[in-house]
């Protein structure tokens, strides 16, 4: 099993989770998350006083899927949340030790 967690813009939440939906993948978790990679946010002014916003509003989408759905999972997120601007967040893949459901106590693929 594999975990992908993907970084993202906050308005491609939506095309990425139908991207997904399409290729077998229901299950997810989202969460709204603040962050900054190269983009090293941006400046702003309020109140006549500039100042620099740091943490970027970003949406962090975590899945846990069988090794056979990784690379489909992967080419999913890329192409949705692809905008070709700076900020189009990332993509991790990590390796699951153990799912366990706790409702029915299945283990392994069949937990997911």
């Amino acid at each position: 099993m594999k975990k992908i967690e993907a970084i993202i813009k906050p308005f491609k939440l939506e095309e990425v989770k139908d991207a997904l939906s399409e290729i077998g993948i229901e299950g997810m978790t989202v969460s709204e998350v603040k962050g900054f990679g190269r983009q090293k946010g941006h400046t702003e002014i309020y109140r006549g006083s500039e100042y620099t916003v740091d943490f970027l509003p970003k949406i962090k989408i975590e899945l846990v899927i069988t090794d056979t759905q990784v690379d489909a999972a992967v080419s999913a997120i890329i192409k949705s949340a692809k905008t070709g601007k700076i900020g189009d967040g990332k993509v991790f893949v990590s390796n699951v030790e153990q799912a366990i459901r706790i409702r029915t106590e299945e283990k392994g693929d069949s937990a997911v």
